[in-house]
């Protein structure tokens, strides 16, 4: 009986896929099985009564050191494995204790267990993770991962500087804090909404973020879901591009495309202006002349002399619009010399003629004591800051407070004029129409709806521009920019 048991458990020891040893407490190898005869090449009386350091290492020198697998098992009476490289070869080593009767090692097993094909795989993802972790780091696009509570795993230096961190990035304890109150509770729900791109992702759409500093930034969003192998959400990511050059960029192109727009379009209408000016000049001309030799013959009492004088003052008011027709097509020539800007103010104020409107007006100005020479046609610059001033004294009703600054970009060779008033401010329905030739929101007679077209024009001939920087309830301020007049030995 004990014969077959003996026999049975030779038979198991042969079986064992992986080369195995079984060695003694003194380090003498006892038996192995099959497998490790084709391994090695090796039969068994070619190793009975061989030390394993003399089979292994070559050396006639037992090994005594602590990290000898062999001593530590001996040692500690428990299993221990030793990865172990044989050139190309990665092998597990693992050594188990035979316990006698009284609980001491009578036999050790060692088990060679080849791992060079796992090893390689390993050695493989260790690869395309630090490659994964290269591309994620050097990206110029932020990007952040948390688990699926929100807690951050992840967030590479283009999102540290976005976000505006620095080094503080672990203070970020949930991905809720880089949104707006909501934001991030929006996003997962479309996220999670197969009608919004797919399951489980969202492809560029523009949302804002908060940075660190309380910034609001508007950025592209692209986002994932994360799924386990059972397909519960384990994580999610979000890839992020600043789009604050590029809404600056376009908005730029916006404003260019609107000035282009309406230089073409006053082109166009200066030609017809100019025409009709001209042919209504003749006719007007005629009626005030005979209208004149009738009020010089009827009596001081007649009943016919107010109709009269209704249909000269009319012409008269039709001579002023042709004047502003003419001043609007650029028919008049240009005599250009060279001015401080803030003389150019003064002297505009000088020249406003109803200076009733601003008896209860206050009038501050804030002029830079910097060099500021323009070369511009004196007499149409002073036009169109007279135009300005009186707008802004009606915006006001006549009551209210009216500044004017000057100052320069030296680098840019720009001078600024800007004239600020405390009125209503204008409606945005008809800021994009302030510009229009007969455009006005004053009472019919009261304006012919070309001053501002004027300006715009004048402003444009003298290879400037014309804006209003900001309008709101609290008033409307009025930018020039123009082109500064440097000296030749400047």
């Amino acid at each position: 009986m004990e014969n077959e048991e003996l026999n049975w458990r030779l038979r198991v020891f042969d079986s064992l896929s992986y080369p195995t040893l079984i060695i003694k407490p003194d380090y003498t190898l006892e038996s192995a099985n099959r497998r490790f005869f084709e391994i090695f090449g090796q039969r068994a009386e070619e190793i009975k009564g061989e030390k394993c350091y003399q089979f292994f290492y070559g050396t006639e020198n037992p090994c005594n050191s602590k990290n000898c697998p062999l001593v530590r098992v001996l040692h500690t009476k428990q299993g221990y494995t030793l990865p172990w490289r044989n050139k190309d070869r990665w092998e597990d080593r693992v050594f188990s204790p035979i316990l006698d009767d009284d609980g001491e090692v009578a036999y050790i097993i060692e088990s060679i267990r080849d791992v060079t094909r796992i090893k390689k795989l390993e050695s493989e993802l260790s690869g395309i993770k630090e490659l994964i972790s290269r591309v994620v780091h050097s990206s110029a696009s932020a990007i952040i991962a948390a688990d699926k509570k929100g807690g951050m795993q992840l967030m590479n230096p283009a999102a540290k500087e976005l976000f505006k961190v620095g080094d503080n990035a672990r203070h970020i304890k949930n991905a809720e804090q880089l949104y707006p109150p909501g934001k991030a509770k929006e996003i997962m729900s479309m996220l999670r909404d197969e009608n919004t791109g797919g399951k489980g992702k969202l492809s560029g759409i523009r949302t804002n973020i908060v940075a660190a500093d309380g910034e609001e930034i508007t950025v592209e969003l692209s986002a994932a879901i994360i799924y386990d192998d059972d397909d519960n959400e384990s994580a999610t990511m979000a890839i992020y591009n600043d789009l604050r050059k590029k809404l600056e960029i376009e908005k730029q192109l916006k404003e260019a495309q609107k000035q282009l727009a309406q230089s073409e379009k006053m082109a166009s209408l200066g030609q017809l202006a100019a025409g009709v000016a001209h042919e209504i000049n003749n006719p007007l001309t005629g009626i005030l002349m005979y209208a004149g030799m009738i009020m010089e013959h009827l009596d001081e009492n007649s009943q016919l002399r107010r109709d009269i004088e209704c249909i000269i003052e009319d012409a008269n008011r039709c001579r002023e619009i042709v004047k502003s027709l003419l001043a609007y097509s650029r028919s008049s020539d240009s005599k250009r010399s060279i001015i401080h800007v803030n003389d150019l103010v003064e002297q505009s104020f000088k020249l406003t003629r109803d200076q009733k409107i601003f008896r209860n007006i206050h009038i501050e100005k804030q002029l830079s004591e910097e060099m500021m020479l323009l070369n511009v046609d004196t007499n149409k610059l002073s036009q169109v800051i007279i135009n300005l001033v009186i707008n802004a004294a009606d915006a006001m009703d006549g009551e209210g407070r009216l500044t004017v600054r000057t100052c320069r970009d030296k680098s840019a060779q720009k001078i600024f004029l800007e004239i600020s008033d405390t009125g209503y401010g204008i409606s945005e329905e008809n800021l994009s129409k302030i510009f229009d030739p007969f455009f006005s929101t004053k009472p019919r007679g009261k304006s012919t709806g070309l001053g501002l077209s004027i300006a715009y024009g004048i402003v444009e001939e003298h290879g400037g521009r014309i804006s209003v920087k900001e309008t709101g309830p609290g008033g409307t301020t009025f930018l020039l920019e123009l082109p500064q007049y440097i000296p030749a030995e400047e």
